[in-house]
């Protein structure tokens, strides 16, 4: 990862989000068990990639994940909310990158680099990438 990359404030991001830390979300220790932050992480995509009004997939095709690393920097507590980032860092012919940091309180506290693939619904193989979505995803390219 690009060193520029873990300096991101969230106001870096071209899209942004966010979602409600729950009391059930906590563990023994008081803080977001570790598994919650790739909910919080979801929430980011799903928001980003299926929006109800711009939808990226091409028909009969939908978004898999194939890597998806995670860097966890701080705890998350309740109550409270956690900011969302989402950024794509690389736009290929079937799939993207995407990097996203997690924010509670103006503080990062987790990061992550995920490669999504378009995968063709029947064939169940990598399916291109729309030109539309292309541009799409090029103009939420991080800087």
């Amino acid at each position: 990862m690009a060193t520029e990359l873990q300096n991101l404030s969230f106001s870096d991001f071209p899209f942004q989000t966010f979602d409600k830390v729950r009391y059930a979300d906590t563990d023994r220790q008081g803080h977001v068990n570790n598994a919650v932050f790739s909910t919080f992480l979801e929430t980011g995509r799903v928001e980003f990639l299926y929006a109800p009004g711009n939808p990226l997939t091409d028909e009969n095709a939908s978004f898999v994940i194939a890597n998806l690393n995670l860097k966890l920097l701080a705890e998350v507590r309740w109550p409270g909310q956690v900011d969302i980032g989402t950024g794509v860092t690389k736009v290929g012919n079937s799939s993207l990158c995407l990097y996203q940091g997690l924010f509670q309180d103006g503080k990062c506290v987790a990061t992550a680099e995920t490669v999504i693939v378009q995968m063709h619904e029947e064939s169940r193989k990598s399916h291109p990438l729309t030109e539309s979505t292309k541009a799409f995803l090029t103009h939420h390219l991080l800087a």
